[in-house]
């Protein structure tokens, strides 16, 4: 009987921190998604302002309930003297329309994500960025589920992240916990890591471990991610994030 209740309290803690995050992050909050912001939250700089190559991902809460347990990811870049950014993603309803879920768009970098303020987990400038900037086109251009789309457990916008992050190692891309698709694989039951620093085993994203160097050792269990990064000094609960010591979402 205790273990029950401990098991309770603990799954009720993950909860309530679920709910507190996505609040914080302005998720789950609207009635209607028409009505939600899209404004920049200035995490960008302008191009006007930066004149060399930027490649930067984000992530922000979902919209409506989802926002409690995941977040939608999204990746920008910008050429060596460009105008505009361009943002890559995966966006659901578009498969209903019969297109590609793959939205390849000239749009604000680091806008809201309905709402939801986004965070940044990469940014890179300069030369660096700018031997990025065409093998992120390529390997979004290349992904594998193009015309599929599954909130849970994927493929979904994650799984198209993680997809590019892959292709393009040097990202380093540690997604968080909260990036539900990010391990369901393309036709197989290994691969590399996200972050290109190790190695991952998932069963169509249901059940998995990782082990990598940059986001340490995490736990699958029907797409919820339950981890501890060494690195980091931090712990990933499902819904909740990334909890560290040195303050990194």
């Amino acid at each position: 009987m205790r273990r029950w209740v401990l098991l309770v309290s603990v799954v009720g803690l993950i909860m309530a921190g679920a709910v507190s995050r996505a609040h914080d992050a302005g998720g789950g909050m609207a009635t209607r998604w028409y009505e939600t912001s899209r404004d920049s939250a200035h995490l960008a700089p302008k191009p006007s302002e930066e004149a060399g190559a930027v490649v930067q991902v984000y992530g922000a809460r979902a919209w409506g309930w989802r926002g409690y347990f995941g977040v939608h990811t999204w990746i920008a870049t910008k050429a060596p003297n460009a105008e505009s950014y361009v943002v890559y993603e995966v966006i659901g309803w578009r498969k209903y329309r019969n297109q590609s879920v793959v939205a390849i768009h000239y749009a604000t970098p680091d806008r809201r994500w309905f709402g939801s303020k986004p965070e940044l987990y990469v940014d890179i400038r300069g030369d660096k960025a700018e031997a990025l900037v065409d093998r992120v086109d390529a390997a979004a251009r290349t992904y594998p589920f193009a015309d599929d789309y599954t909130v849970w457990p994927g493929p979904n916008s994650n799984t198209f992240t993680a997809h590019v992050a892959r292709a393009v190692p040097e990202l380093a891309l540690d997604m968080p916990p909260t990036a539900i698709g990010k391990d369901y694989l393309n036709a197989t039951l290994f691969d590399a890591a996200p972050s290109g620093t190790g190695y991952q085993t998932s069963l169509f994203g249901l059940l998995g471990v990782m082990i990598a160097v940059e986001e340490g050792l995490e736990v699958n269990v029907l797409g919820l991610t339950f981890g501890i990064d060494p690195g980091d000094l931090a712990i990933k609960l499902p819904g909740v994030g990334r909890l560290s010591l040195l303050d990194r979402q």
